[in-house]
C-alpha cells in the first residue's frame, strides 16, 4: 500500500464494519481455524521468505520460533475461548441486595498493531490472534525491513479475512508514524524503547491505550555452585537463536569472579560444537541489514580500544561483512559507561562480568532500568528465593533462558522502560477486551431507604454504615 494511503478511511470502514457486525464467538473460532489452516499451508514461504530478507535464517528456528508459537497459541484461544468470552456471575455487595451483577468480556472494536522484524510472523500474529480472538478488527503494521515477509503476511491474511476486517498495511517510517497516530481503540506496539515512546506519545492526544512490548538489557546471574558449563550452554543457546536479535536474548551475565575463564572456554566449545563452519552453515541466522552489522561492530570496537578484553568464537576471521555474519562475541568486565553496557545489543554480544558475592550482582541488575527478562542460574531453592524477590524483572526463566516466553498460560510484558501490558493466552484476550461491569437493580432497591427527605431511618442507616 502505497505512503499517501488514506488510514482514516480504512479506519472509519473498519470501524462501521464492526459496529454493523461484531464477530461472534462462533465466528472468530472459524477465523482462527481458517488462519491456522493457511498458516500452515504457507509457512514453507514463509520461512523462504524470512531467509531472504535477513540473508540467511535458520529454517528449523523459523520452523519453532514463528511457526510453532503461532499455531500452538492459535490452538490454545480456541480451546480457551468459549470459557474466556462468558460474562463472570459476581455476588452483589450485601449493602445492595438483591441486585445482581456481573462482568461483560467486550471487544473493544478497531485496533492497531505494530510489529517489529526480528520475529516477523510470531511477533505480528499472536498479537493479531489475541485481537481476533477477543472479537476485534485489525489493521496491521508490519516492519519495512522485512518486505518479502510482510507482503507475504498481507496476501495470506487476505486469504481469510476482508479488508474490513483485518488489513495489512506496507510502508516505511513516515507511514508508521501516522498509523501511531490514528484514533484506534487499542494501539499494541512491538519494538525498542526509543521508538515505544515515540508511540506513545503519538497515542497521547486521542488518549488510546497502549500496550508497548519493548526491550532493554536483560541479565542473568549464575550463582557460585551452579554448574559453569551447563550455564555457558543454555544462555549461548538463547543468545545466539536468531543471532542474538531477540528481544529477551541475555543482554550480559554475571559470573563468579574465579569462574570467568571457565565460562568462556565453555562459550567456545558450544560454538565450535554447533556451529563447526560458522560462515556456512544454515543454522547461524545473518544479521537483518548493514546497518544494524556496522552498529555491532562498532559497540566491540568501542569496547577493545577502552582496553575491554573481546574474544570472537572461533576467532575474528569468523566475522562476514558480506554475509552480514557477525560472530559470537564475548566482551569481558566492560566499563559499565561503554555503549555495549548502556544500550540493548541485540545481536551476538555477549558481556562477561565478574562478581565476588551474590549481592553483589543484584546489586548491580538493581542499578539499571528494569529488564523484560531475567535469568537466573542456581541450585540452591531458598537463595534463588532471595534473589527474585530482590530482582523486578517483566518475566524470569530459572535455569534456563528464554523458555518462559513460550507458555501459554503465562502473561508475558514487560515493567517500567521494558514496556506496559501483557498478552500471550488469556492475558493478551484480556487486553484486548473490556471487561465491562454491569449491574442489575430488582424490583425492590435497597437504595430507596437512602432517598431524600432524609429522616431518622435514614439517619440510623447512615450511622451503621459509616460506624
Amino acid at each position: 500500500m502505497p505512503e499517501s494511503l488514506d488510514l482514516d478511511a480504512l479506519l472509519a470502514r473498519q470501524r462501521a464494519a464492526w459496529s454493523a457486525n461484531t464477530p461472534s464467538v462462533a465466528q472468530r473460532l472459524r477465523d482462527l481455524g481458517s488462519l491456522r489452516e493457511v498458516l500452515k499451508r504457507r509457512f514453507d514461504e514463509l520461512a523462504e521468505a524470512m531467509s531472504a530478507d535477513f540473508g540467511r535464517r535458520s529454517k528449523h528456528e523459523s520452523l519453532l520460533t514463528d511457526g510453532m508459537t503461532v499455531l500452538h497459541e492459535i490452538d490454545h484461544m480456541r480451546r480457551h475461548l468459549a470459557r474466556w468470552s462468558r460474562s463472570r456471575h459476581r455476588l452483589a455487595d450485601w449493602l445492595f441486595w438483591p441486585a445482581r451483577t456481573e462482568v461483560q468480556q467486550r471487544p473493544l472494536g478497531v485496533v492497531g498493531i505494530i510489529s517489529p522484524w526480528n520475529y516477523p510472523v510470531n511477533l505480528a500474529l499472536i498479537p493479531l490472534v489475541s485481537a481476533i480472538a477477543a472479537g476485534n478488527h485489525v489493521m496491521l503494521k508490519p516492519s519495512e525491513h522485512t518486505p518479502r515477509t510482510s507482503a507475504l503476511l498481507r496476501d495470506l491474511l487476505a486469504e481469510v479475512f476482508a479488508e474490513e476486517r483485518v488489513a495489512t498495511i506496507l510502508g516505511g517510517p513516515e507511514l508508521a508514524a501516522r498509523f501511531a497516530a490514528l484514533p484506534f481503540d487499542h494501539l499494541f506496539f512491538t519494538g525498542s524503547t526509543e521508538v515505544g515512546r515515540k508511540v506513545m506519545a503519538a497515542a497521547a492526544p486521542n488518549l488510546t491505550p497502549v500496550t508497548l512490548e519493548l526491550g532493554g538489557k536483560s541479565p542473568a546471574i549464575i550463582a557460585p555452585d551452579y554448574p559453569i558449563a551447563t550455564a555457558a550452554q543454555r544462555i549461548a543457546a538463547a543468545k545466539l537463536l536468531n543471532a542474538g536479535q531477540t528481544c529477551i536474548a541475555p543482554d550480559y551475565v554475571l559470573v563468579p569472579n574465579d569462574q570467568r575463564e571457565a565460562f568462556v572456554e565453555a562459550m567456545r566449545a558450544y560454538v565450535a560444537r554447533h556451529y563447526p563452519q560458522l560462515q556456512t552453515t544454515p543454522d547461524y541466522t545473518s544479521i537483518v541489514h548493514d546497518g544494524h552489522y556496522r552498529r555491532l561492530h562498532a559497540l566491540a570496537d568501542e569496547a577493545r580500544q577502552a582496553g575491554a578484553k573481546v574474544i570472537s568464537l572461533p576467532d575474528e576471521s569468523a566475522h562476514d561483512a558480506g554475509r552480514r555474519v557477525f560472530a559470537p562475541t564475548l566482551v569481558i568486565d566492560p566499563d559499565p559507561a561503554l555503549r555495549v553496557m548502556q544500550e540493548e545489543i541485540f545481536g551476538p554480544i555477549l558481556p562477561v562480568i565478574g562478581y565476588a558475592r551474590i549481592e553483589e550482582a543484584i546489586a548491580f541488575v538493581n542499578a539499571r532500568p528494569r529488564p523484560l527478562a531475567f535469568y537466573h542460574f542456581d541450585l540452591q531453592r531458598r537463595r534463588t528465593r532471595q534473589v527474585l524477590r530482590s530482582v523486578l524483572a517483566g518475566g524470569v526463566t530459572v535455569n534456563d533462558c528464554v523458555l518462559h516466553i513460550a507458555q501459554s498460560k503465562l502473561p508475558f510484558g514487560g515493567v517500567g522502560p521494558s514496556g506496559m501490558g501483557h498478552y500471550h493466552g488469556h492475558a493478551g484476550f484480556l487486553t484486548f477486551s473490556k471487561q465491562m461491569p454491569v449491574l442489575y437493580q430488582a424490583r425492590w432497591s435497597s437504595m430507596a431507604l437512602l432517598r431524600p427527605p432524609y429522616a431518622k431511618l435514614a439517619d440510623f442507616v447512615t450511622r451503621m454504615l459509616t460506624r
